[in-house]
């Protein structure tokens, strides 16, 4: 929720904003009101399944765990979220806007540092509970809430 708070303040419903650019240019615009709920379950199922446990696994476990030994845990979290957080620059495309393609690096390296400090959290929540499925029950939250934000309060 703050990260989304703090791109809305950044950068209102322009394709600045992060939560735009994933939600589509905002799908509760296109979507009639009668099929918004169907649509928005299609979306949350997807982000909260296959998106945590994949990424989760990918970077807490076995990148994590490939690199722990020869850097130890500080140095590698750091590592596995730089990834982490490289890898969501997709949400960020180049974008069309008014006939000519665009990248916008500024809100793209806010994005991304926002992502690492995502990442850190979810991190956190695996070392701290001892677990791998509390980091992808977090990340699950996160990707679950957003869905939430970008289908009903984006309009």
């Amino acid at each position: 929720m703050m990260v989304f708070i703090l791109f809305w303040l950044l950068f209102d419903k322009t394709v600045e904003n992060a939560f735009v650019n994933i939600g589509g240019n905002n799908p509760g615009v296109f979507i009639p009101e009668r099929d918004k709920q169907f649509y928005f379950w299609i979306a949350v199922i997807r982000s909260m399944f296959f998106n945590p446990i994949g990424e989760e696994f990918l970077y807490r476990e076995v990148i994590h765990g490939s690199f722990t030994p020869k850097f130890g845990e500080t140095a590698v979290s750091v590592f596995d979220s730089l990834a982490f957080a490289l890898i969501h620059i997709a949400h960020f495309r180049l974008i069309y806007i008014s006939g000519s393609w665009h990248f916008l690096p500024f809100p793209v390296i806010r994005w991304i540092l926002a992502m690492f400090l995502v990442s850190q959290v979810f991190f956190r929540c695996k070392q701290y509970c001892t677990s791998i499925w509390r980091a992808v029950c977090a990340h699950s939250g996160f990707n679950a809430m957003m869905m939430y934000l970008i289908f009903y309060h984006l309009e």
